[in-house]
Formats: C-alpha cells, sequence, structure tokens
C-alpha cells in the first residue's frame, strides 16, 4: 500500500464537457430549469465522466460489513449476531439491496471486514478478516492504526474491481449492528457538535434508548478529546471498519474518474470524513437520498448535498442510493434524447 495514498488528488472535473452540457440543457425544447435538479444532476456527471452526454449504466454496489465493541452499551435492539446472518441473506438475493440490485441490473459485492460471532466463511462473500469487530470506543480507541489504514484499503480495492468491470456509478453500502452510534459518534466529532443532535432510532430505539445513545456518545468522546481537526484520528477512535471502507472508496472513486452516489446516513458521515481527508473529493459526489435519522440533515448541509429522494427511509445497505438510480438514468436520458429546438423546428424563446 503506497502512503497516504488518500492525499492523492481526485481527478478534476472536465470544464469543457461541464460547459457543453450546460448549453445543451438551454437548447432542449422545455423551458430553462423546468426539471430541476435532473438537469443539474446531468451537468455534474457529464463533467465527470467528460462527455457531453453521460450515462450510468453500468452500476458497482460494494456492501462492507463489520461489528462494533460499542454494542456492549445497549445501544442497539438488534444482537451482534444479525451482521453476518445478514451477509449470509445479501448472498442469497433475499435483502433489500439484492432485490434493488437485480433490478438494476447491477454488480454487488459483499465484503466482511471484521464480523464478531460468524462462525464460518460464507461463498460469495469477500472476508478479509481485519479484526472480529472494533473494540468498544467508549473506552478504548475502535480501531488501531494499522486496522483503520487496512479498512480504508479495502475500499480503494473495491473501487479497482469496479473500474476494471467499467462501473460508470458506484455505490456503497453498509453493515452492522451498532454503526448508527459509530456514524453519530464520528460526526459529533468531525462537527464538533453535541451528540443528541446527531443521535436517532437506528434499528428502532425508543425515546429512553436514543437518549441513552446520546449519553454513551458523549461519554466516548470525553474520553478521547477533540477530534476534529484529525479526521483520520477520529475515524480510529470512534468510527467503524465499515466507515473506513466507505470513506477509502469514495476517495478512490474521485481518484479513478468513477461518480459516487451516496447513500444514507451512515454513508454519508463517511463521505464527510472522506472530505475532511481530501476535499478534492467533493465534487465526485451525488447523493442518493435523505434519509429519517434527524443527524443526516446536518451531514448534508456540511456537504453542502442535493438528495434526489426524500423518503424517510432508513433501512441503509445502499438502499437508498440504489432507489435514486431509475433517476439518475432517466436524468441522463433526457439529457442526452430530448430534441433541441432547432431539431425540433420549435420556437427557441426570446434571446
Amino acid at each position: 500500500m503506497s502512503q497516504a495514498w488518500w492525499l492523492q488528488p481526485c481527478q478534476p472535473v472536465d470544464d469543457n464537457a461541464l460547459q457543453q452540457a450546460r448549453e445543451r440543457q438551454q437548447q432542449l425544447t422545455k423551458p430553462a430549469g423546468s426539471l430541476g435538479p435532473l438537469e443539474a444532476v446531468a451537468i455534474q456527471l457529464a463533467g465527470l465522466q467528460g462527455r457531453l452526454k453521460p450515462a450510468v449504466e453500468q452500476v458497482w454496489i460494494a456492501i462492507f460489513a463489520g461489528d462494533h465493541g460499542v454494542v456492549a452499551e445497549g445501544v442497539s435492539p438488534f444482537p451482534q449476531e444479525v451482521t453476518g446472518q445478514m451477509l449470509l441473506n445479501f448472498v442469497n438475493g433475499g435483502a433489500a439491496i439484492s432485490v434493488l440490485a437485480r433490478q438494476l441490473a447491477a454488480q454487488l459485492e459483499v465484503i466482511d471486514l471484521g464480523t464478531a460471532t460468524l462462525a464460518a466463511e460464507l461463498p460469495g462473500v469477500r472476508h478479509l478478516h481485519i479484526a472480529r469487530g472494533t473494540a468498544n470506543f467508549v473506552s478504548a480507541a475502535a480501531m488501531t492504526q494499522v486496522q483503520c489504514l487496512a479498512a480504508l484499503q479495502a475500499g480503494q480495492d473495491s473501487v479497482v474491481r469496479a473500474r476494471a468491470a467499467g462501473a460508470e456509478l458506484f455505490i456503497g453500502g453498509e453493515m452492522g449492528i451498532g454503526n448508527t452510534t459509530a456514524a453519530a459518534a464520528l460526526a459529533a466529532a468531525l462537527l464538533d457538535s453535541p451528540a443528541l443532535a446527531l443521535v436517532g432510532a437506528g434499528t428502532g430505539l425508543d425515546a429512553a434508548g436514543i437518549q441513552h445513545k446520546a449519553q454513551v456518545i458523549g461519554r466516548a468522546l470525553a474520553f478521547h478529546g477533540p477530534l476534529a481537526d484529525d479526521p483520520l484520528r477520529a475515524l480510529s477512535c470512534v468510527g467503524g471498519l465499515e466507515i473506513a471502507a466507505l470513506a477509502g472508496a469514495y476517495l478512490a472513486c474521485g481518484q479513478q474518474g468513477i461518480a459516487v452516489l451516496v447513500d444514507g446516513y451512515i454513508c454519508s458521515v463517511a463521505a464527510l470524513l472522506a472530505v475532511r481527508l481530501n476535499p478534492s473529493l467533493q465534487p465526485w459526489l451525488l447523493f442518493g437520498h435523505k434519509g429519517a435519522e434527524p443527524g443526516h440533515r446536518l451531514v448534508l448541509e456540511a456537504l453542502q448535498g442535493a438528495p434526489l429522494l426524500d423518503l424517510g427511509l432508513r433501512l441503509g445497505e445502499g438502499s437508498g442510493a440504489a432507489l435514486a438510480v431509475p433517476l439518475l438514468r432517466l436524468a441522463c436520458a433526457l439529457h442526452g434524447q430530448m430534441a433541441t429546438f432547432a431539431e425540433a423546428a420549435v420556437a427557441d424563446r426570446p434571446a
């Protein structure tokens, strides 16, 4: 692994393609701006892909899984065994993201960074064995530096495979009981915000459970001290293996020229971390949806992200981003296939 690969600059946006796409949108047979964000996202994709008519037919979905030691604090109503059980559900085709991937004809890969209870390896899953879950970050760093960097590298490795497969769009998903706690802790650290503002129900906590989760995160942040100015240390202290892999994947996408469609709260926190590590990533991020977790809004605001959907989702797995893919495809089709005023012999608006 090359040293600090994640700090290498991301590819620049193609300004010529961007301008040509803007000009094309002005010539299509519709009032200017009438398709709202669908116009903006088609223009953004044109600049990222360096072509007047972008496409997102080839989609790569990577699900990163890892367990969290902080579940020992009672922050989730589900047992930790669910993480490993869901890996089997992913590869057997029964999970929501499995169904969505089939409908989109997307490539789906499942990467186990470090489950705590899985007894045997599963066919169809990439098992990396970085750790048997993270440590309980209330009283220790969640990951060693070695583990953290290995998880970042796992994300980059997935993008290398995606690029080799011709991917035009990358979606990262996550699985790990307790990972909304880790995401909220990391977001609170990076935004220097009170934990309660970033904590939600996760997989189904009641009001008392949410309050308890916030208190656990508050204890962890007090233990580790200020982290906002050192994102890599923040990731090691209170993050998760899957969050690190997502961040690594997003950074590698920017470096290798693949547009990213960011999923929900946990993935958005990984994107925030990645941008804090390397701000040149920012233009490569598109945002699939705004989820039900209250902290997601704050993270999206920090990223200046404009999500395509707002359906109150809180499933994770990359599902919200996958649901937005048809919108992206339609945005590209409208941009590329609509007639211009001249082609349709329709009178243009006055200059």
